[in-house]
């Protein structure tokens, strides 16, 4: 997915890239009319320099000529190198234009540095006569030096004047060229740029209209958005979104026809419970009246209304009749069963249950309603108020000398306070909208029952949930109160 992060820098890099070439290329251009201007300049200089050096040197000697000092002969000797180094620098210039002249050039000025050598030796053996015809010849070197000079600077011009109007047509040309890939990258950049900003506004702009439909109602269309960035990631929260106010307004159709249908059975049960009322009814009448609600549900084809009535039906009687005396694990898992299949059909997809239950130890007998308060307790402070629900976890498993039950939750957890509160059997706050039996009225019926304070333990860490933790001591299969009369 390429994100609008990065095409921004796409397009930076490509401005950036369009600014170095332009620079990358006026810097060329420009360094080499510099170059081509410099060689020019450096000809006329080097050659005007052999001229400077001449005349330097030729008053030098006669200075020394006429007071014949140490010093004199130095300031000679270093106007002579200061020649030379004249000389060597003009042979560089030599090109197929110039090759005779210039090496005419370069022989007067050997011609020059020999005759004052001459006039000096001369002098230092005393022949005076033979000195000054010497200097006399330097003299006149000199000056057909600087004609020489003259000479070659007008051939120089004469042959660089052609290449200095190339230069001046090229650089009108190059000025040219600069506005033609001026103009065409301003194009270019303008074509990219377009493209850039269109594929990000055209998605916005789909997935505005797709919101004006949802505003409208129209949940029955499908939002589609041509992108690859983080709007099309948008787009697709919008589809489930869609998608799930879609599935909601079904879920409270159907939510709805079930409502009637439950309320004419609410209206037979209604006449019911007045011909009850009439005629003393006890609650097997009840369990009845449940019963004929269920299979009429089940001929009219609301099976899971029929299934949940089923379920109330068989919690109301575990409840008027398993609190007084001990059950059978297998029983307190099986009212659990059904009093999750209740709240599943309240909370849909937010409830999950996971159970990892031994069937091999279910012999054993605990007090009725003890593991459906304790999961109720989960369902009403970790399930109920999240809006994406919970799971709550029950294993059952065989521990040697005990049996060990664990349910667990998701949910914010429990303070250590509260949890000090309920296994001391301390008086505790409302728990909710609850079935009747409290988490603190189970903890204390199993301590009476087995005598034992250790019996439950509460553990919970803030944000990860509670687990209750219960362990049964193995006292044999339970008797009936039938099995027990007959014994008797």
């Amino acid at each position: 997915m390429i994100g609008i992060q990065r095409k921004i820098w796409t397009l930076t890099a490509v401005v950036m890239f369009i600014m170095v070439v332009i620079w990358i290329t006026l810097t060329y251009y420009n360094q080499k009319t510099q170059e081509q201007y410099n060689d020019i300049l450096q000809r006329y200089l080097y050659m005007n320099e052999v001229t400077t050096a001449s005349q330097q040197m030729v008053t030098s000697l006669n200075h020394y000529l006429l007071t014949p000092t140490e010093a004199n002969l130095s300031s000679l000797r270093s106007k002579e190198h200061k020649l030379r180094n004249a000389r060597w620098s003009v042979a560089l210039l030599r090109n197929g234009q110039n090759d005779f002249a210039l090496t005419s050039y370069v022989n007067l000025i050997d011609s020059l540095i020999e005759s004052a050598e001459r006039s000096v030796m001369f002098q230092t053996e005393k022949e005076t006569e033979d000195s000054a015809q010497a200097f006399s010849e330097a003299t006149r070197i000199s000056r057909y030096i600087s004609e020489m000079t003259l000479k070659l600077l007008d051939m120089d011009i004469n042959t660089y004047e052609r290449s200095y109007r190339e230069m001046i047509a090229q650089s009108s040309a190059f000025k040219q060229l600069g506005v033609l890939i001026l103009l065409t990258m301003t194009f270019l950049l303008l074509l990219f740029t377009y493209w850039f900003s269109l594929s990000i506004t055209r998605p916005v702009e789909q997935l505005t209209r797709a919101a004006q439909e949802l505003a409208k109602g129209r949940f029955d269309l499908q939002v589609k958005v041509q992108s690859t960035d983080e709007i099309s990631f948008l787009a697709r929260m919008f589809e489930h979104m869609r998608i799930n106010i879609n599935n909601l307004i079904i879920e409270i159709q159907q939510k709805a026809q079930l409502e009637s249908e439950l309320q004419r059975n609410k209206l037979l049960l209604r006449e019911s419970q007045l011909r009850s009322l009439q005629s003393q009814i006890n609650p097997h009448f009840l369990f009845n009246i449940l019963d004929t609600l269920s299979k009429k549900a089940y001929m009219e084809g609301a099976e899971e209304t029929s299934d949940l009535l089923v379920n109330v039906a068989g919690l109301l009687r575990y409840n008027l009749k398993r609190l007084d005396r001990a059950v059978t694990l297998y029983d307190e898992v099986k009212v659990m069963q059904q009093y999750m299949e209740i709240q599943k059909a309240r909370f849909t997809d937010r409830l999950h249950l996971q159970t990892d239950i031994d069937t091999d130890c279910l012999y054993v007998p605990i007090p009725g309603l003890t593991l459906q308060p304790i999961v109720e307790n989960a369902i009403i402070y970790a399930v109920e108020p999240s809006e994406q629900g919970g799971t709550i976890r029950v294993s059952i498993q065989d521990s040697n000398e005990y049996v060990k039950i664990e349910i667990a939750d998701d949910g914010p957890g429990m303070s250590s306070e509260r949890i000090q509160q309920i296994l001391e059997e301390q008086p505790v706050e409302n728990e909710g909208q609850s079935t009747g039996i409290g988490f603190s009225n189970v903890v204390q019926r199993l301590h009476l029952f087995y005598g034992t304070a250790d019996v439950v333990d509460i553990q919970s860490i803030p944000g990860q949930g509670v687990r209750v933790i219960i362990k049964i001591p193995k006292k044999g299969r339970m008797e009936t109160n039938d099995e027990a009369a007959d014994r008797g």
